[in-house]
C-alpha cells in the first residue's frame, strides 16, 4: 500500500460521518487514540461521551509533524494516547508540548500480528480512566513506568544472554583486542537529526552503525541509501519500537521481517544481519526467537542517555570517559528532539580521537573471531 507523502494526510474512507463538528466539544476533555499500521498512523479523537470529534485521520510516517500540529489545533484539553507497541512517536509529541499517555496490552483488545488495535480502542482505554494508563515523561520516554519490568526481564535473561553470546548470536561489545569503538544510532532515520549526524560523521571520516526502525526506513529511504554510500552499517531495530517481551512469536517475526525488507529495498543490498531490541527489552524466550531468526542481537556497554537530554556536554563527557577498547556506544538520531545528540557528536569524536580510539561499524567489530566467549 502507498505511503502518504507530506501534505496528503486525509480522512480515512468510510469515516466521513461523525458526531460533533467542532474541535471544542463544549469544554470537555478530549482523548486522541493513535494506532499504527504499514501505512503510518491513524488518529481518532473522542470526547468524554465517546463521541468522535473529527473523521479518523491517516498520517504517513513522513507526516509526524503534521500529526503533532493537528493535535495541537484542538482548543479543548486533549491527551494523546499510544499503545506499548508504538515507541516511535511519543518523543515528537512531547517535544511539541502534548500530554501523552501509554495504554498497555491488558487494557486493549487482541492485536493483529502486525499493527495496533484500532485508534478508537486506544482512545477508549483513556476515556475509561487515565489512572490505569502511564503518563509519559520526556526524560523517561515510552518506557515510563515500565523500567522495573524491563530490568526484571533483563535479570531473568542473564544466563540465556551469556549462552547466546558465547555462541556468537548476541554481543554487548567487541573483543577489546584493538583500540576500537563503535558509535551506534537508534530509532531513525528522521529529519532533521539523521542528516545532521551523517554530515558530522562524514566531516570526521567516521563510520558508524544505524539501527533503523522499519516505519521510518520505508518513509525515508534516501537516508538509508546515503548511509550505505558513505560506508555506514544499517541494522534492524523493529518496525514500530515495541517492548519485545509483550509480543507473540508471529508479531515479533512480522516486525523483523518487514523491517529487513524495508532496509534491503532502501539500500539495494542484502537484509541486515544485526538487530537491536528497543529499550534493550528481552526475555529468555525472546532471545531464543531472535537467535532462531538468524539475526545477531547487539546491545551496548556505553549509554550516555542522550535521549534524556542531559545536555550536549554531559552526553559527550559520558561517552568519552566510559569508552574502552571494544565499546559499543548507544546514541539516537530520531524519536524526539535530538539536537543535543547532534551537538555532542563532534566533541565525542574529538575526545575519543584524543584517547587514541579508532572508529569502526559494529559489523566490523563483531566479525573478530576473538568475540566468541565474551559475555557482556
Amino acid at each position: 500500500m502507498r505511503w502518504l507523502q507530506q501534505s496528503q494526510a486525509k480522512p480515512l474512507a468510510g469515516h466521513d460521518k461523525f458526531r460533533g463538528t467542532s474541535c471544542q466539544a463544549g469544554g470537555q476533555m478530549l482523548y486522541s487514540g493513535i494506532g499504527w499500521s504499514a501505512d503510518g498512523f491513524t488518529v481518532d479523537v473522542i470526547d468524554e461521551n465517546g463521541e468522535r470529534q473529527q473523521p479518523v485521520r491517516l498520517f504517513g510516517a513522513r507526516d509526524t509533524q503534521e500529526l503533532v500540529g493537528y493535535l495541537q489545533g484542538f482548543e479543548n484539553a486533549l491527551v494523546a494516547v499510544v499503545d506499548s507497541t508504538n515507541g516511535v512517536l511519543d518523543g515528537r509529541m512531547m517535544a511539541g508540548g502534548l500530554t501523552v499517555y501509554r495504554a498497555d496490552p491488558q487494557l486493549l483488545g487482541v492485536r493483529p500480528d502486525f499493527g495496533s488495535v484500532p485508534a478508537v480502542d486506544v482512545a477508549a482505554a483513556a476515556r475509561r480512566g487515565l489512572g490505569a494508563l502511564s503518563r509519559l515523561q520526556r526524560d523517561r520516554g515510552t518506557q515510563t513506568g515500565r523500567e522495573d519490568d524491563l530490568a526484571a526481564f533483563a535479570r531473568t535473561s542473564e544466563q540465556t544472554l551469556g549462552e547466546w553470546t558465547r555462541r556468537g548470536t548476541c554481543a554487548s561489545r567487541g573483543s577489546g583486542e584493538r583500540r576500537e569503538v563503535s558509535l551506534t544510532f537508534d530509532d531513525g532515520p528522521q529529519p532533521p537529526y539523521t542528516g545532521q549526524v551523517l554530515d558530522i560523521l562524514r566531516r570526521y571520516g567516521v563510520k558508524a552503525t544505524f539501527f533503523c526502525t522499519g516505519m521510518y526506513a520505508k518513509a525515508y529511504p534516501e537516508y538509508l541509501a546515503r548511509m550505505r554510500e558513505e560506508g555506514h552499517g544499517v541494522a534492524n531495530h523493529t518496525w514500530s519500537h515495541p517492548i519485545l517481551f509483550e509480543l507473540t512469536r508471529p508479531q515479533l517475526d512480522e516486525q523483523l521481517e518487514r523491517t529487513n525488507e524495508a532496509i534491503a529495498e532502501a539500500t539495494g543490498g542484502p537484509a541486515p544481519a544485526l538487530f537491536r531490541p528497543p529499550y534493550g527489552s528481552r526475555s529468555p524466550e525472546v532471545l531464543g526467537w531472535l537467535a532462531e531468526s538468524g539475526l545477531t542481537t547487539v546491545l551496548w556497554d556505553v549509554a550516555p542517555d542522550d535521549w534524556q537530554m542531559p545536555g550536549a556536554d554531559t552526553i559527550a563527557t559520558r561517552a568519552v570517559q566510559e569508552a574502552r577498547p571494544g565499546s559499543i556506544v548507544l546514541l539516537h538520531d530520531a524519536g524526539g528532539d535530538r539536537s543535543q545528540t547532534a551537538a555532542a557528536l563532534a566533541p565525542t569524536i574529538e575526545g575519543l580521537l584524543e584517547r587514541s580510539f579508532t572508529f569502526v561499524p559494529v559489523e566490523q567489530q563483531l566479525a573478530a573471531p576473538a568475540l566468541t566467549g565474551w559475555v557482556g
